[in-house]
């Protein structure tokens, strides 16, 4: 589904991706996790195409993703979830919903409403379809974050830090709707600190460190056996936390 080859990035005289390489099959759940600054959320945006790359190529579905043409059409079918939630403090729940799949005329605003009441009802939300995001928690802030991203249906979807901003009590709700997006077969990229996701529900690990890839293997392999040093030093921190 997605071949990411030799990809970089630079910011300035800054190296932030130094090529990175690796592929993503459909269904697959891939964890990223390394220190903070290491390149993660900037490979993120990368391949939704909110950075565009120096160099290399990302191959999405067969075709070489084109970085400055028809955007809007990749980023329908990447859909993203941010860390800090991004929803419209003037809009409602509902209008936060609908408003991408409305504006791009992917649906009516009749079947938008629809389609987002049902996924409100699943995740017990459906009360707060009026509220304001200023009236939410973290954690419902972030699951319709999440809600409104499915409501594109994406091909693929990325998390960024999904429950970084949470209050500890929060992470579970966040992590329990991850879960069952991922067990209803969607293809995932996570970033996040949150190692029990990490080890339980994805299918490979990929361990960044200084903008490249230090270790790539199954969560099994990579958290019992890891091989490079520095990821048994960052595994030892973590353990301590």
């Amino acid at each position: 589904m997605l071949e990411v080859k030799n990809l970089k990035k630079s910011f300035g005289n800054k190296k932030v991706l130094k090529g990175i390489s690796f592929n993503v099959s459909k269904g697959d759940v891939i964890g990223i996790i390394g220190p903070s600054g290491c390149g993660k959320s900037t490979l993120l945006r990368c391949l939704n195409l909110l950075e565009i790359p120096t160099s290399g190529t990302i191959i999405f579905e067969g075709k070489k993703m084109n970085y400055y043409h028809n955007l809007p059409a990749t980023r329908q079918k990447i859909g993203m979830v941010f860390q800090s939630f991004n929803l419209f403090n003037n809009m409602t729940v509902l209008e936060n919903i609908i408003l991408a799949p409305t504006k791009l005329d992917l649906l009516t605003k009749e079947e938008a409403t629809k389609k987002a009441n049902e996924f409100l009802k699943k995740i017990n939300l459906l009360d707060k379809k009026d509220s304001y995001p200023d009236e939410l928690s973290g954690g419902e802030k972030q699951r319709i974050a999440i809600v409104r991203a499915l409501l594109m249906e994406p091909e693929l979807m990325l998390f960024d830090e999904p429950t970084s901003a949470l209050d500890p009590e929060m992470i579970g709700e966040v992590t329990d709707l991850m879960r069952e997006i991922a067990l209803g077969g969607m293809t995932m990229i996570v970033v996040s600190h949150e190692m029990n996701f990490i080890k339980n529900f994805t299918t490979k690990v990929i361990f960044m460190d200084d903008g490249k890839i230090i270790e790539e293997n199954t969560p099994e392999e990579l958290f019992n056996n890891p091989k490079d040093k520095r990821l048994k030093e960052f595994l030892s921190k973590v353990n301590e936390n």
